[in-house]
């Protein structure tokens, strides 16, 4: 049946024109169920629903489950439970999930695909029987709820038929006007809160169900959590205000070291600008990563960002939180924080180290959308207060690991066994007279301080798909599975390279082998260099699952001890992977390359055969380099590749390219536990050099290319030039430090460059390098584009001194070279055929040339890149926490960054950082719990300041008191920490020395150690009241409790290691 639909639309110039759509409704929609022999189309389904479903004792009849829509959005956690099984998700409710949550739905998406959970779609809107007009003087959203119970009524009646009556339908709701007039139309329908007490084989559901009511929390427990918030203000109300220009919009950053300190960057009297919102009031419950509409405060309030750590050690009982930066409180220079624990609080100068231009300051008026997500954390021990073995359900709070996001009150019955637990949770909603938001639990993640559990916490937290690739997905896989070979159908359209010597060069144990190389002298004396790519698009087909599954993965992410694959390891580590000795598909970039000169006399580009000789190490590599008694073809190629690569590498630097550095470590593992034994900086050979500098120029010769075919839908990575006011601190440092003999220039990357080359200190080797670490944290960080949205001019890539890049080299570990790849595929089929071949390529190029699409995977691209840097440096920060654990080590460390209350350092050999503070109370917060040589003033100090928290009494006058006890005054001219009774400065790149222990409980409270953070202690300079006494070194070099290790390797228990490198985390790597 064909019906027609007119509407009038509204088009972006103002215009309104009717439109005209056709609706076809059928009679042939199966239900999905296997008991039903009427709906012929149901044997072509690959998910039906189960003969024999749940029943309850409300519901005694087995039934299927119908939602609607508010159901899922508000419990979606529930949906996803292994409990929830035989669920039809009406097509109203799924158009109507993906307007209101486009990650709620791609969540719901996921359960569907997956076969074994039983959730199927059926298309109500395109049933004759079930679809609905509209009716006059009926809102859209009471069309939608009549749709569903019109569906639920046809599934009742139908299964009645089918089944006689055995099997029917509950429509879960907890809307009561739709639960009433469905109750009147005789379906069997229960609130989701009544459906879950049914379930008592799964009680955890009952806390995983969300607080849709903040409202309904006792009155004793409103009045302990009172806060008075501003109304936000309504969506048409910021749509006005913005247009009118009066408020602002951006997406809400807090500050990693003070989350009573947040900021948006927007546009300010037409330049882009990072505005201030300080303290709980101003940010008016908006979350990390909400976005916002904000009103500037008057300029008389604007303030230069507070230079503070917040501490973060509590451990006393909850109290009443002081807040926090108000407009008042701003306008007078000074910013109340409060620490996380809500047992300590700081009043602290809100004016910067250096004079600079005042900073906008503002208040959130609004929410323009919220980006809230599940939240792993703990449980604070001191908020549950049933006793031990009660299971009544009771409100507790929730501290995240993300210490930006607000504590979360839940309710639970498993709060005692909870405690010591990582948890996840999710937020619910933040009602404005609440002090902390709503949640509920989700579900328990395992012990804290575990290896596992916390690496499980680290991947959630940096929103790393890590799930097992599902059924679906690993359907795309050839079905010959590892037996899958090279077959002369393949040759067809390639380059056959199998007769080169063509070798890879990797870390030792990679199995991923993203790309290989040869030369190949010529007649002329040029030779001829390539550069081979495995060919992941020959087994990854646009629209598939796998391919999807990709796009949503984007990259592969390295952790210490794991790797989280973007494909799965049947290509990513064998068909796709280049391994020595067997034929592989491959992309292949040939130059002609002058060797002396390193000039490019000709390039080519073609699909291509190869089969590698050889899989290298690096070091295997280099000895075959510095190995003068071999001269076999490969050895001599590999040299020949390793002189070019130099002349490339100093053409590079002589354009401006950036040589920066990472403090990389890596970690070497015992076998059976995968405990970290010893830890170490990553050492770089020429052979490393050798490989960057041929993918480099592949990226390069690969951009321009697809720019040239596709010059408004190429997808690019540029590296945006850095404002110069980004390192004026940092140059500052650096002229001081060597006395006035290294001015930076900033003006460009090669005045930057050549400046970088002299900054040097003949008395300190480490000194360059340490340099090029801190340079990173000037700079911008490198996005990818699409080039039809972006200027010509903003291509460039201001690290690598390149006009046009790309990444075209890792396709088994990163999607954007996915898509170059089927960019470049495009521009060879064209070269060849004169027109886009879909049969040859596989794909048709309307695919991949929308700049919509493209937009929206860069942008995936970019969080999840940025994700998966900072995954890894997480995962390094948890192995060097169990590295350090019941160890107390003393070494030399340099002073990387000053601010007001103490100072961040860097130790060299173990490539870490920790914060020094610069009071007695704070760093006895830190360092005293677990080094029992601090001195007695600290200690007492720390314990005058707990001792009044547990009282119940205003820390306020404490923190006053730090001002006066502060060891270190620091100046704002000088950006030094100063102890002026010594005459003892300390400034940016200075050498200290300190003592290293972790701190195994400073959250929460509670067994296990529920956070575990380095703490740093100064050894030397000696500093009264604040240095710690150095410890006579043990006469072993690992010793348990607090014997020291100072300046040495440490003993490996077993020889035979696991050596896992980290990636590096700060600079644009092309391999």
């Amino acid at each position: 049946m064909l019906r027609s639909k007119a509407f009038a639309k509204k088009t972006k110039k103002g215009n309104v024109v009717r439109v005209i759509s056709e609706h076809y409704l059928r009679d042939d929609i199966p239900c999905r169920s296997s008991l039903c022999s009427s709906c012929t189309a149901n044997s072509d389904s690959d998910t039906l629903l189960d003969s024999d479903p749940r029943s309850t004792g409300r519901f005694a009849f087995a039934h299927y489950l119908i939602p609607d829509t508010n159901v899922l959005v508000n419990q979606i956690d529930l949906f996803e439970h292994r409990s929830m099984r035989n669920v039809i998700i009406l097509q109203t409710v799924l158009d109507e999930l993906r307007n209101l949550s486009g990650p709620k739905h791609a969540r719901l998406r996921e359960v569907i695909a997956n076969s074994e959970r039983r959730f199927v779609v059926f298309s109500n809107e395109h049933h004759r029987a079930t679809f609905v007009d509209r009716l006059p003087e009926e809102s859209a959203n009471d069309r939608n709820d009549r749709a569903i119970r019109m569906a639920a009524q046809w599934y009742r009646d139908h299964l009645a038929a089918q089944t006689g009556a055995k099997v029917g339908a509950v429509l879960l709701t907890d809307d009561a006007g739709n639960r009433g007039k469905a109750e009147a139309m005789g379906l069997s329908v229960s609130t989701m809160r009544d459906y879950v007490a049914e379930m008592q084989d799964y009680p955890e559901l009952s806390d995983m169900l969300a607080q849709v009511d903040a409202r309904a929390e006792s009155e004793a427990l409103r009045q302990q959590d009172m806060a008075k918030y501003d109304e936000h203000l309504s969506k048409l109300q910021i749509q006005a205000g913005l247009k009118s220009g009066r408020y602002l919009q951006g997406k809400l950053n807090v500050s990693t070291h003070n989350y009573l300190e947040g900021s948006i960057v927007t546009t300010v009297n037409g330049v882009d600008r990072s505005v201030l919102i300080l303290g709980r009031q101003n940010m008016s419950r908006a979350i990390m990563g909400d976005i916002v509409a904000v009103e500037l405060l008057p300029e008389s309030e604007w303030l230069s960002t507070p230079t503070e750590v917040l501490l973060d050690d509590g451990t006393g009982e909850e109290k009443q939180e002081l807040e926090d930066a108000s407009s008042k409180q701003a306008a007078n220079g000074s910013a109340v924080k409060k620490s996380r624990s809500d047992d300590e609080t700081t009043t602290v100068s809100a004016a910067t180290a250096a004079a600079s231009t005042a900073q906008p300051t503002a208040r959130v008026v609004g929410l323009v959308r919220r980006n809230w997500r599940q939240y792993c954390g703990y449980i604070a021990q001191q908020s549950v207060r049933t006793s031990k073995g009660s299971e009544q359900s009771t409100s507790v709070l929730f501290c995240s690991m993300d210490r930006r996001i607000p504590r979360i009150r839940i309710r639970t019955r498993q709060a005692h066994s909870l405690v010591g637990q990582r948890i996840l949770v999710a937020m619910d909603n933040w009602d404005r007279e609440s002090r902390y938001p709503s949640g509920h639990f989700v579900r328990a993640l395992g012990a804290a301080g575990d290896r596992a559990t916390e690496t499980e916490v680290l991947l959630m937290e940096h929103d790393v798909p890590h799930h097992p690739f599902g059924a679906h997905v690993l359907r795309d896989l050839p079905a010959e599975g590892e037996g899958w070979i090279v077959r002369d159908e393949h040759v067809k359209g390639r380059w056959d390279l199998r007769d080169l010597t063509v070798c890879s060069i990797d870390p030792p144990g990679c199995t991923d082998i993203d790309d290989a190389l040869h030369a190949r002298p010529l007649p002329n004396g040029n030779y001829s260099v390539g550069v081979h790519i495995a060919d992941v698009t020959h087994f990854v087909r646009p629209h598939t699952a796998m391919d999807k599954e990709a796009a949503n993965r984007c990259t592969t992410v390295y952790l210490v001890d794991r790797r989280i694959d973007m494909l799965p390891p049947l290509l990513g580590t064998n068909l796709c992977s280049l391994r020595s000795n067997v034929d592989r598909l491959a992309f292949s970039v040939i130059w002609e390359i002058e060797p002396a000169t390193a000039n490019i006399v000709k390039v080519e580009f073609n699909k291509s055969i190869i089969r590698s000789k050889a899989s290298l190490t690096y070091d295997a590599a280099q000895k075959r380099i510095d190995d003068p008694s071999l001269t076999d073809e490969l050895t001599e190629n590999i040299r020949a590749l390793n002189r070019i690569a130099k002349v490339l590498r100093a053409k590079r630097i002589a354009n401006g390219a950036l040589t920066l550095a990472s403090p990389e470590v890596r970690f070497n593992l015992e076998n059976d536990s995968q405990d970290p034994v010893d830890v170490e900086l990553k050492e770089l050979k020429e052979t490393n050099a050798l490989v960057e500098e041929f993918m480099l120029l592949a990226n390069i010769s690969v951009a321009r290319r697809i720019f040239e075919q596709f010059p408004e839908s190429a997808m690019l990575r540029r590296h945006p030039v850095p404002p110069s006011s980004n390192f004026d601190t940092f140059a500052a440092a650096v002229a001081k430090a060597t006395n006035n003999q290294c001015i930076l220039d900033v003006a460009s990357s090669k005045t930057l460059s050549d400046s970088l080359d002299r900054a040097v200190k003949p008395e300190d080797p480490y000194f360059n390098k340490l340099v090029r670490i801190l340079v990173t944290r000037c700079v911008l960080q490198a996005q990818y584009f699409c080039s039809g949205l972006v200027s010509r001019e903003d291509f460039l890539h201001y690290g690598l001194a390149a006009d046009i890049y790309t990444h075209f080299t890792s396709p088994i570990r990163r999607y954007a070279d996915v898509v170059v790849h089927r960019l470049l595929a495009a521009t060879i089929t064209m070269e060849a055929k004169g027109s886009y071949d879909s049969v040859e390529l596989g794909f048709a190029v309307s695919d991949i040339v929308d700049k919509v699409r493209m937009n929206e995977q860069c942008d995936m691209l970019n969080h999840r890149h940025r994700m998966a840097q900072q995954a890894s440096r997480s995962s390094v920060e948890l192995f060097t926490n169990l590295f350090f654990r019941g160890k107390t080590i003393e070494e030399e460390a340099y002073v990387t960054r000053v601010l007001k209350n103490g100072f961040s350092v860097l130790i060299p050999r173990y490539g870490v950082e920790g914060f020094v503070y610069g009071s007695p109370a704070s760093s006895s917060s830190t360092s005293s719990k677990s080094n029992g040589d601090a001195s007695n003033k600290t200690a007492s100090a720390g314990s005058k300041r707990k001792s009044n928290a547990k009282n119940g009494g205003s820390t306020a006058d404490d923190d006053n008191d730090d001002d006066e006890t502060q060891v270190l005054q620091f100046n704002a001219e000088e950006n030094a920490l100063e102890y002026p009774q010594g005459g003892i400065s300390l400034r940016m790149f200075d050498r200290v020395m300190v003592q290293i222990t972790v701190d195994v409980n400073l959250r929460g409270g509670g067994e296990g150690g529920l956070h575990q953070k380095l703490a740093v202690s100064l050894i030397e300079p000696a500093i009264p009241g604040l240095s710690v006494a150095a410890q006579t070194p043990s006469a072993k070099a690992v010793v348990s409790g607090s014997d020291v290790v100072k300046g040495k390797s440490l003993d490996q228990a077993d020889k035979a290691v696991v050596e896992q490198i980290t990636r590096d985390l700060g600079v644009d790597v092309a391999h």
